[in-house]
């Protein structure tokens, strides 16, 4: 039932992989068809069943993806980086990349507005589909826990009081118009000079994007989290961020603050995911605050933040004070 979607998932790394190395022959019909041995008609059928858009249409939204962040990150030259994302000329290239975001690229180049762009789709995940971890544990399941200060940073992001976690705080916001996961993770992906960024060039969900809870006497109730909160998904920005905010989101500073942080380090996503999310629990529950001079801090306004990496870390910063004599 799921082999199509499995296989989809390595045709989406060819062509993000080929779009950066600039191997347009790697990014035909026919080779990426005969990298699974099936037909283009095939290829062609299954993709637009799986994808919800023909293949074509979904390559030239990456490669504008792509494109977008050397106009807005770089001074080359237009016609440079037309030519290098597969498009025949700059006339092209503006003509599409103003059909996907409604400006030409000289006029986002001097001054960028946020837009949404084509993320990266991923057709197969063993927990939306419900399958949970496949269960072969390799870790060893070592949490780091250390204390650390995080500067005063401005956070962009959308929020709610009713959901409770990622899946259902996705299925939430897709019943609102545009803040579905595709729509938002396209905006933030416009973003330019997020804190968590790590340089990643393939531009898709996640590229410095986190989960946050925001504590407020307002917010909603929540099983592992100590006071009412709101549940949030966004982008850190420099305190000084003065760029655009896309109509849908809040621009909310940030004060500077100690955190208690529960690390985890790599892991496999598929094997691991569920039994390094329980042994991060674990580690919260029986954490001995009283052998350290901090606690939790219920402030209103205070970010708990928490970061999914699976090639680097599962880590969560909770917001903390020193005790009160």
């Amino acid at each position: 039932m799921y082999e199509w979607h499995r296989q989809l998932m390595t045709i989406m790394e060819v062509i993000d992989e080929s779009i950066c190395r600039r191997d347009d022959e790697a990014l035909t019909l026919h080779s990426l068809a005969q990298r699974l041995g099936y037909s283009d008609f095939h290829m062609t059928k299954q993709f637009h069943a799986i994808i919800g858009m023909p293949l074509k249409r979904y390559l030239t939204a990456r490669r504008l993806a792509f494109a977008l962040q050397e106009v807005r990150d770089t001074d080359r030259r237009l016609l440079d980086i037309a030519l290098d994302f597969g498009f025949s000329s700059q006339e092209a290239f503006t003509r599409a990349f103003r059909q996907e975001y409604g400006v030409t690229p000289g006029a986002y180049r001097r001054k960028p507005v946020a837009v949404v762009l084509r993320t990266r789709i991923t057709p197969f995940d063993r927990y939306a589909f419900g399958m949970g971890e496949i269960g072969m544990i390799h870790s060893d399941n070592h949490i780091n826990i250390y204390f650390t200060t995080l500067p005063a940073h401005k956070l962009m992001y959308i929020r709610n009081a009713v959901s409770n976690g990622y899946w259902d705080f996705w299925q939430h916001h897709g019943t609102i118009p545009g803040e579905d996961c595709h729509t938002i993770c396209g905006l933030l992906d416009s973003i330019p000079g997020k804190l968590d960024d790590m340089g990643s060039s393939e531009m898709n969900s996640g590229a410095g994007q986190i989960m946050a809870y925001e504590n407020s006497p307002e917010g909603g109730s929540f099983p592992c989290y100590p006071v009412p909160r709101f549940e949030c998904y966004g982008v850190r920005l420099p305190v000084d961020y003065d760029g655009p905010v896309p109509e849908v989101m809040r621009l909310a500073d940030v004060a500077g603050g100690e955190y208690i942080v529960f690390e985890h380090g790599p892991f496999d996503y598929e094997q691991e995911n569920r039994s390094v999310e329980f042994a991060i629990d674990a580690a919260w529950d029986a954490f001995d605050w009283s052998a350290t001079d901090y606690e939790f801090d219920p402030t209103p306004g205070r970010m708990y933040y928490f970061y999914h990496d699976c090639t680097r870390f599962w880590k969560e910063l909770w917001p903390v004070r020193r005790k009160q004599a």
